[in-house]
């Protein structure tokens, strides 16, 4: 497995996929070409469907300006693509093609030329959770020494940056207001949810409001296009940063004594990452919330103190019971019904947590399993429901609106 790095990257929204990985593309396409005079880009399948709602013919224009560029959205994709995040770069002379790229937005923020071998160094020789715990247990390692002994000492500045990052985006969330941009009116929520304080307010209540706040707020600035860390994906970004936050409030824990559960959440997504998918367009909003709720359960896990077991068994609850999740945003925007997502498993990840510090001795399904499973299913998933906007919520919302 490639190292966590790759995992938590700090960028605008309002998606890793179709915004952060078109514009990594786009920036490495017009580096190799610096005497082109005008460039073109093809965007297929999920990108072409979903790419205006989110943005990817703005950034790309953005990175590739002042060069006259024209992007394309592809209704007819061609037989040889075979990734739902696909899109092609021209570069021209004098009107003529001088080179293309065929570019895959794999997730994440990730991309991959087709033609080039990507050459990012494998970080973990361990595949599998079963793998990692059994080499943790052999060295006497928890699961965030175990990403030290991986990673270097490096990896502790790293995560402080991307902690800092999180936080600033839930407080720059908290103190916006208005409507976010793409058409629906959707108005900000996170500021209004966090000052609403009722009387009777009973703890559960008051619990559920402030993490919801704070994912809606984290949520809101990728919809807003904000910076946000993908975590592990700009349409997750909301769950970590929600439930840890609010866990170290209540616990009274330093930002220093955070980022080893921050290792441990980035170690399950890289498990998840690296045998199953975090790309929506792939596998569904399972793979984007699904995975980010799996690996802030496991963070809140092991930031409690408990065992090794425990935090698999807190990643497997949060993963398996959001099996079969589609992704549908309405009229491609990371809005509705992505926002609330992230507050509800923000929510969920705390009860994984707590169920699996009464539960673990009682597990019979690994979460090796559920990845396993969770890939198979969002591979047999119809294409409608894997980021298109033409099925679900996005289909209805249609069907009514007109």
């Amino acid at each position: 497995m490639k190292s966590i790095r790759e995992l938590y990257k700090i960028g605008k929204g309002p998606s890793s996929s179709h915004t952060i990985g078109p514009e990594r593309a786009a920036r490495r396409f017009r580096e190799t070409h610096p005497d082109a005079d005008a460039f073109q880009v093809r965007l297929y399948e999920s990108l072409c469907k979903t790419g205006k709602g989110h943005g990817t013919d703005r950034v790309l224009h953005e990175v590739l300006s002042p060069i006259p560029t024209e992007v394309v959205f592809c209704e007819e994709t061609p037989p040889d693509v075979t990734h739902p995040n696909t899109m092609d770069f021209l570069a021209f002379q004098g009107g003529e093609v001088v080179d293309t790229a065929r570019v895959i937005s794999v997730g994440g923020g990730d991309i991959q030329f087709a033609d080039l071998e990507e050459e990012t160094a494998e970080v973990y020789p361990e595949n599998s959770f079963a793998e990692v715990e059994q080499f943790c247990r052999f060295r006497s390692l928890d699961l965030a020494e175990y990403v030290e002994f991986n990673e270097g000492h490096e990896i502790w500045p790293f995560l402080a940056d991307i902690w800092q990052a999180m936080k600033q985006s839930v407080a720059d969330g908290l103190a916006a207001e208005g409507i976010l941009p793409g058409g629906l009116k959707i108005e900000r929520k996170a500021k209004m949810l966090y000052h609403h304080q009722d009387p009777n307010e009973i703890p559960q209540v008051r619990e559920c409001r402030i993490i919801s706040s704070y994912a809606f707020a984290v949520s809101e600035q990728n919809a807003d296009c904000g910076t946000i860390v993908t975590a592990p994906t700009c349409g997750s970004c909301g769950v970590i940063p929600a439930a840890l936050l609010y866990m170290q409030q209540q616990r009274h824990f330093t930002d220093e004594q955070m980022l080893p559960g921050l290792a441990v959440a980035g170690l399950i997504g890289n498990l998840i990452k690296h045998n199953a998918s975090i790309s929506g367009a792939e596998c569904g909003c399972q793979a984007e919330i699904g995975a980010a709720c799996s690996m802030a359960a496991a963070a809140l896990t092991y930031l409690f103190g408990l065992r090794t077991d425990q935090v698999q068994y807190a990643a497997e609850i949060a993963l398996e019971h959001h099996l079969g999740l589609t992704c549908d945003p309405i009229c491609g925007l990371v809005q509705v019904p992505c926002i609330e997502r992230n507050a509800v498993a923000a929510m969920r990840a705390m009860n994984s947590c707590n169920l699996a510090y009464f539960l673990a001795d009682t597990q019979r399904i690994s979460f090796d399993i559920v990845v396993r499973t969770m890939y198979e299913t969002g591979i047999s998933m119809n294409q409608r429901f894997r980021e298109t906007a033409e099925g679900g919520l996005a289909k209805m919302f249609e069907r009514r609106r007109r």
